[in-house]
């Protein structure tokens, strides 16, 4: 009699758990996609930008982020009407502070929507920002401590055996290509004393001597340095400068920029001379006079290439779909209260 009320009561409960089980299975099965890494369980990431840098779009067919760049579960728009839709939007410092472009602030934000401030430039030249404070959450600059960092170059380990030839009989001592030439910035005060010392070949639209896209790594690499001179000194900005006109061109940079110490978290000491590592331009000029006649110490300044490649991030969808590799380990409730305090430190 027992045995048979038992049964009576754990009937209905078991039926009741096996409902509650399909119903959770259901659920489960209606989400999107889930998909298992070191950093827990996520799903497809939808980033929106909202206007492309510089007005300069690129293709988004496919599943552009996978197949270009092999990071899944990452979907590029730039289509707005998919704004409600979006995980993150992302916006262009330029386009804002030009006016070309403006926040959507008339739209309904959803609640877990993160807004994304993107910039490249140097502190000196980002003006009126503070109307956009409390509205972003994430920052993505060249700079270490943004949430998305994205460099303009980096070093990444060789994958070959082949060893890099440093090229034979250059042509020139030094180059320099300059598009914007100030004679206020610091960078052209050392390059005119500079000049006093050591021959060096200057080329850009400033001084009417423009180089090509397809001339001016060739054109570099006629010489035995080239000045990657940056036209505003500020924490980890080190730009395509050093990355792809000196490293990529085969060819040994003077840096001028952030000091020493900053250059060395990027790539290797032996790697680059900086300006600030002498008394005066003579003494630079000096040093590479002498070095340019010393083949087996000049050499040492390519060490690097045995070990390590140069990568630099020319395509702004690859820059985009580095969102995606972060947004799982960024903070969720995080707004810049104050973003132009921060972009300009």
């Amino acid at each position: 009699m027992k045995l048979r009320k038992a049964s009576m009561w754990l009937a209905p409960a078991l039926l009741s758990l096996t409902l509650s089980t399909c119903m959770a299975l259901l659920y489960f099965l209606n989400l999107p996609k889930l998909t298992g890494n070191s950093h827990g369980w996520h799903r497809n990431i939808s980033i929106l930008l909202w206007h492309w840098p510089f007005n300069r779009p690129y293709p988004l067919e496919g599943d552009v982020c996978l197949d270009m760049y092999s990071i899944p579960r990452c979907l590029l728009t730039d289509n707005r009407s998919r704004f409600d839709q979006a995980d993150a939007v992302v916006f262009h410092y330029k386009e804002l502070q030009t006016a070309q472009e403006k926040l959507p602030l008339h739209l309904r934000r959803p609640p877990a929507q993160k807004w994304v401030w993107l910039s490249l430039e140097s502190p000196a030249v980002i003006k009126n920002i503070r109307a956009y404070n409390h509205l972003f959450n994430w920052t993505m600059t060249y700079r270490q401590d943004a949430d998305i960092f994205m460099p303009y170059g980096r070093m990444i380990p060789q994958r070959t055996n082949e060893s890099f030839l440093v090229p034979k009989n250059r042509s020139c001592l030094a180059s320099w290509v300059v598009s914007k030439y100030n004679s206020h910035h610091n960078r052209s005060h050392v390059f005119l004393q500079l000049r006093k010392h050591i021959s060096v070949e200057v080329y850009g639209s400033s001084n009417r001597r423009p180089l090509a896209k397809e001339q001016l790594l060739p054109t570099i690499a006629r010489c035995h340095f080239y000045l990657a001179f940056e036209n505003a000194i500020s924490k980890d900005y080190i730009t395509e400068k050093l990355w792809r006109n000196a490293f990529q061109a085969g060819t040994v940079p003077v840096v001028l920029g952030p000091p020493r110490s900053n250059y060395e978290a990027f790539v290797p000491r032996d790697s680059f001379i900086h300006v600030n590592d002498f008394n005066s331009t003579k003494e630079l000029a000096s040093f590479l006079k002498r070095l340019a006649t010393d083949t087996a110490q000049y050499e040492l300044y390519f060490k690097w290439h045995k070990e390590h490649a140069i990568h630099v991030y020319t395509d702004w969808r690859e820059r985009l779909c580095h969102i995606c590799k972060r947004y799982n380990e960024l903070p969720s409730f995080k707004v810049y209260h104050d973003l132009e305090g921060w972009a300009w430190q």
